[in-house]
């Protein structure tokens, strides 16, 4: 089981690039300017050699000069001392986030009641919602991310393009236009035998229609197409709308994370 906790720790690492990044005695320091905490904390990837304590007051001093938060994701797989030590100096638990797998083993993925859905999108409309796939994150994908989001930081629209581009991985870009706009995006993001499903946004206007299913089975149905053989996401865990979403695709739970986050 850490084995494959391991790996899929490993796996979002490639699939979501820093804007900078620090190695630090198995540790390693990210910095995006805040954008979210996965890109912006500190995890554990290796073994360490230095005193934690000294560890956590040499993070706090960068993360002082970066301008952010201090963070530290905390897993399965680090150090089961350093949760305790964030405590001791303060650390607020924040996100507690459920990682999700399935296999993509047997039949096709996409259930029959979404076989018309599917085909329907796929036709090109002006009114009607348009399913696009493309083999790479593009400009307008991220800027109707930005839309769907409410990014407004002008650092943030300047750094997060420079992050998608930094991926190493091949990807599946799916959305759903309306209007000549997008309204949905999706992401999948493949590397060894998996796929990740990231960047699951739905407008207001078309959710509980069906939409985050079609792009999440469309991601999967690449995939497979495509080699791999298991799937994993990540859920805030107290999403229950999207938790009880992902089991009906197949997803069970695997294991938690969380951050401890400090003002410094």
């Amino acid at each position: 089981m850490e084995t494959d906790i391991k790996t899929i720790e490993d796996l979002s690492l490639n699939a979501w690039p820093s804007h900078q990044i620090e190695l630090y005695d198995g540790w390693i320091l990210r910095f995006s300017y805040f954008y979210t905490h996965r890109t912006n904390c500190v995890e554990q990837i290796g073994s360490p050699v230095l005193p934690l304590k000294d560890k956590v007051a040499y993070c706090e001093q960068t993360y002082r000069r970066w301008g952010t938060p201090c963070i530290f994701k905390i897993s399965p797989i680090g150090d089961p001392d350093t949760d305790a030590c964030l405590s001791s100096r303060g650390y607020e638990i924040q996100h507690h986030t459920t990682v999700m797998t399935r296999s993509l083993e047997g039949e096709n993925l996409v259930p029959s009641n979404q076989a018309d859905l599917k085909q329907s999108a796929l036709k090109d409309s002006s009114s009607n919602p348009v399913l696009q796939i493309e083999p790479r994150v593009y400009s307008d994908w991220i800027e109707g991310l930005f839309a769907l989001k409410k990014t407004k930081d002008p650092i943030h629209r300047k750094i997060v393009p420079l992050m998608y581009a930094a991926i190493p991985k091949d990807e599946i870009a799916v959305s759903v236009r309306k209007n000549g706009k997008i309204a949905a995006t999706g992401l999948g993001i493949l590397d060894r035998d998996y796929v990740g499903v990231y960047a699951i946004h739905v407008s207001e206007e078309l959710r509980r229609q069906g939409y985050a299913s079609l792009m999440i089975e469309t991601i999967l149905n690449e995939a497979k197409r495509r080699g791999a053989g298991h799937a994993y996401l990540q859920v805030v865990t107290d999403n229950a709308p999207a938790h009880s979403l992902y089991r009906k695709l197949g997803f069970t739970d695997s294991y938690r994370y969380w951050f401890r986050v400090k003002e410094v």
